[in-house]
């Protein structure tokens, strides 16, 4: 193959991988100041504790990176709302490049479980997999649910102020719960699909540079492949390999942030049982 053959296609843009690099690294960040918090009764969560600057100064953290969280979350609805085509609103937003669910992603999931068991054809899926619009919709509902439970639990006496007492109890029990479900989720699925599925393995560097293998879309998503030749834009999607250097970077990053959230995850399984709920 030619060393100057196009080989990738661009999948993200330049804003869309900012918006998950940032959101990647404050999540990591909430998660280990928020497990260092609940679990500082143990020597484990007293050291990640440590590294923030003890049990206080983590919270602070925690706060501010959560405000920090939902000030890009607020950025990303804008972004949304400017990218949209509003000349045809409708059509674009239940069209194919949509992250909103159809019901071809219904029936996509059990053909693909059919698939698992070698029951059935494998589904020629689009842009987007139904796993990737689930993904997509749990940060976005997660972060309504946490962030507006974490702004009452970080100011709680405006919150009391405006709220009665036992809505703090609430608003603990379901920010807790949901950042619970959401690192159990990001730690075990989402890196499980991003990094030991056969065409990724050992790592998926679309978010880092923008593009994804074509042969590997041709044979994962053969429907956008065939949509994107059919209306004659494939050229101006393609693009090189990247260079060795900046495959290093996107590898060296993506690994620290998998073992990252792997030490947590694990952490905070083998630690359970020595908290107080």
């Amino acid at each position: 193959m030619s060393p100057t053959a196009m080989t990738r296609i661009k999948r993200f843009t330049t804003p869309q991988r900012l918006f998950h690099i940032v959101l990647m690294i404050s999540f990591l960040i909430q998660a280990a100041t928020g497990l260092a918090r609940m679990y500082i009764e143990t020597r484990w969560g007293q050291q990640i504790a440590y590294l923030f600057g003890g049990y206080d100064a983590a919270r602070t953290v925690h706060i501010y990176i959560g405000l920090l969280m939902l000030a890009g979350f607020l950025i990303h609805v804008i972004y949304l709302l400017v990218k949209l085509n509003w000349r045809r609103p409708v059509d674009e937003l239940t069209g194919p490049d949509s992250l909103l669910p159809r019901p071809a992603d219904v029936k996509h999931f059990f053909q693909h479980v059919g698939w698992f068991v070698g029951m059935r054809k494998a589904p020629e899926f689009d842009r987007w997999g139904y796993w990737e619009k689930f993904d997509y919709w749990a940060v976005f509902w997660g972060m309504v649910i946490i962030g507006f439970t974490g702004v009452m639990l970080a100011f709680p006496l405006a919150t009391s102020r405006n709220l009665p007492g036992w809505s703090l109890n609430v608003a603990f029990w379901v920010h807790r719960i949901e950042a619970l479900l959401a690192i159990g989720h990001v730690f075990i699925i989402h890196f499980f699909i991003g990094h030991l599925r056969k065409l990724n393995f050992p790592m998926d560097r679309a978010m880092f540079e923008g593009s994804v293998d074509l042969t590997h879309s041709r044979m994962e998503r053969p429907a956008w492949i065939h949509r994107l030749e059919e209306d004659g834009v494939m050229d101006g999607l393609l693009v090189h390999e990247a260079a060795p250097g900046r495959r290093v970077v996107s590898y060296v990053f993506g690994f620290i942030a998998l073992a990252a959230g792997i030490y947590l995850l694990v952490g905070a399984l083998v630690n359970v049982r020595l908290i107080t709920w």
